[in-house]
């Protein structure tokens, strides 16, 4: 059984509802020569793409004056007219058969479908021709496996395994650390409720919010959004021309401010003068309560002993005391917060 047999939920999902079984078995013995036909067309259709993969763009991005890759491609892509309902199973029934032309007619004409599921996914990490490649082999996925006797569209149809291949590109490939897709799939249903909260309460939900209203656990929540964040490399370019690196742009935390060290200097080398201000007895309880001077850190009880008062009558001193430095300090043109920091 394929790989992909085992991630066709959502197609094979269509197929219940119509009430028979469509099995996701490949177990055809294609003889050689068809399988290397297979490979010969599938190599045809998706070659546009592939030869241009390099190039990344989106529509949006189309000059006047020259035509790039991804227009290119909807131009070829635009002369395979669209099949009516009686054509789509007179070739789906050809391609049951084994029929190479029907298969491929089949493909040609529904490429167009695949550029529009696509477009849905811009954006996303990846550009349109990547997106449109990836849709492109969840179309022939869709011509192998469609049964035309069950009386839909195939479009319908084939739109879930287009999907289907594009999101799993997503999940896959734009992401630095590879996530299983169970997980991104958590996580994805984790964002919508948080999307869907976020239009009703006008205010980013926390993570109790979405585990209310998805009646899960919260602390599944919180992990699941903490596997969310994003890894960027710290050589990104950044600035206007590009000529830093992100890595230059972040602050290193163990390295201490040249400005603060010297605030702080200048301050200490101040303060030794200030607290001369002050009456013997406030300049004491300073002293002793901040460790300067030579003093170790005391609490207002040992304070209280060495100086012969209460533990209340210290705490007095001190908030008299600090409210004439700061007194003090604004006059001499510093900010009286310095003084807690």
């Amino acid at each position: 059984m394929d790989d992909d047999d085992d991630d066709a939920t959502d197609a094979e999902a269509l197929d219940d509802d119509s009430g028979t079984n469509c099995s996701a078995d490949d177990s055809d013995d294609d003889s050689g020569d068809d399988a290397d036909d297979d490979v010969d067309v599938t190599e045809s259709i998706l070659s546009p793409t592939r030869r241009n993969r390099r190039r990344r763009t989106t529509t949006q991005d189309f000059p006047d004056s020259d035509l790039d890759a991804t227009r290119l491609y909807l131009n070829e892509i635009g002369f395979s007219p669209l099949l009516t309902a009686e054509e789509e199973v007179y070739y789906s029934r050809l391609a049951q058969k084994g029929e190479e032309s029907g298969r491929k007619r089949m493909i040609e004409s529904n490429l167009r479908l695949v550029v529009k599921v696509a477009r849905r996914y811009l954006n996303r990490g990846l550009a349109l021709l990547d997106l449109v490649e990836e849709g492109n082999l969840g179309l022939i996925r869709a011509v192998e496996k469609f049964d035309p006797e069950r009386g839909f569209r195939f479009s319908t149809y084939a739109t879930w395994w287009i999907r289907q291949t594009i999101e799993r590109a997503i999940m896959n490939q734009t992401r630095t650390i590879r996530l299983p897709v169970h997980v991104i799939k958590e996580i994805n249903l984790y964002l919508r409720a948080a999307r869907h909260l976020e239009q009703k309460l006008d205010h980013t939900p926390t993570a109790e919010e979405i585990a209310d209203k998805l009646d899960r656990p919260i602390e599944d929540v919180k992990r699941m959004l903490g596997l969310n964040e994003r890894v960027t490399s710290v050589d990104l370019p950044v600035g206007e021309d590009g000529d830093r690196l992100l890595l230059d742009t972040i602050p290193d935390e163990n390295c201490v401010d040249p400005a603060m060290l010297l605030q702080e200097k200048n301050l200490q080398d101040h303060l030794c003068i200030w607290l001369k201000q002050l009456n013997e007895k406030q300049r004491e309880v300073i002293q002793r309560r901040f460790g300067l001077a030579g003093y170790e850190r005391a609490t207002l009880e040992e304070v209280g002993n060495e100086i012969g008062v209460t533990r209340e009558r210290v705490r007095q001193i001190q908030m008299d005391a600090l409210r004439r430095l700061r007194e003090i300090m604004e006059r001499e043109g510093f900010s009286g917060d310095a003084l807690i920091s």
